[in-house]
């Protein structure tokens, strides 16, 4: 399961009503190859549900998670922090065994012996 914090989630329903049709999009959150880690976090709005997306919801937003990013992120939880130069979305993965400097990208147990280029 993924959490998406109360914090998170008021901010997700903010950047909602900057989109086309705010009801009918989904949180859609993966991982994808890449990032000098080996995997990287994607995360933006999809109004499109595919047959292989589990479907979560909290706090009232409507979150899309692909069968194959799944158990990379289990367990996996989404905050949002204020900051004096604007803030960001903080993603706390305890499959993360290494993250690159930036925490845009991350390796887990089962990438553990491929190469970092950081």
């Amino acid at each position: 399961m993924i959490t998406l914090t109360e914090q998170a989630a008021l901010k997700v329903k903010e950047m909602l009503q900057d989109t086309d049709d705010p009801e009918q999009q989904y949180l859609r959150i993966g991982v994808q190859l890449g990032g000098c880690s080996g995997l990287s976090y994607s995360m933006g709005f999809d109004p499109d549900k595919k047959d292989t997306d589990l479907e979560l919801q909290q706090h009232g937003v409507k979150i899309l998670v692909d069968k194959e990013s799944l158990p990379h992120l289990k367990g996996t939880v989404i905050d949002y922090k204020e900051a004096l130069m604007g803030g960001g979305f903080s993603i706390d993965n305890p499959n993360a065994i290494a993250a690159c400097g930036c925490g845009a990208s991350f390796r887990t147990a089962t990438e553990a012996g491929k190469p970092e280029d950081c």
